[in-house]
């Protein structure tokens, strides 16, 4: 077999084992470990920023990161692959430990706030149509609370 062949039965390899190694964290809760595993395959355009974050163990650095990238791809008016990337860490949230749960509310939800402001009426309606309803609970309370906490006297 050629090396080129050898390169391909790796690479094959290799995927199989990652998706092996998906279905396994699939049935246990999520930790912030596992999550960067996910996410990165979930953001490959982003995978070298979310390895060097993670060799630091500084994982609301790589959620800030994933968060940065979204930012980016709502300047490019890429909606429908926003509204996908936020399905997946609701997917992440939700099969998450308490750790991973308040990092992404803190973090990944808070900034919908700012998708807001970068968007027009009719591209934020669409984020926010799409979005998962956890989500959409957390960022109403965030936003009523803000309201409450930084309300002009």
């Amino acid at each position: 077999m050629s090396q080129v062949g050898i390169g391909i039965v790796l690479d094959k390899v290799r995927m199989s084992k990652n998706i092996l190694v998906m279905k396994n964290m699939e049935l246990k809760t999520i930790n912030e470990n596992a999550a960067i595993e996910h996410l990165k395959v979930f953001y490959p355009t982003i995978q070298n920023e979310i390895v060097q974050l993670s060799a630091q163990d500084n994982f609301a650095g790589v959620i800030q990161a994933t968060v940065n990238h979204l930012k980016s791809l709502l300047q490019e008016s890429k909606i429908n692959i926003v509204n996908h990337n936020i399905k997946m860490m609701d997917w992440i949230y939700r099969n998450g430990t308490n750790t991973v749960q308040q990092i992404i509310e803190n973090l990944f939800v808070r900034s919908f706030r700012s998708f807001k402001k970068q968007t027009d009426l009719h591209q934020w309606n669409i984020l926010y149509q799409f979005m998962p309803v956890n989500f959409q609970k957390i960022y109403v309370k965030q936003t009523k609370m803000d309201e409450i906490l930084f309300k002009k006297h």
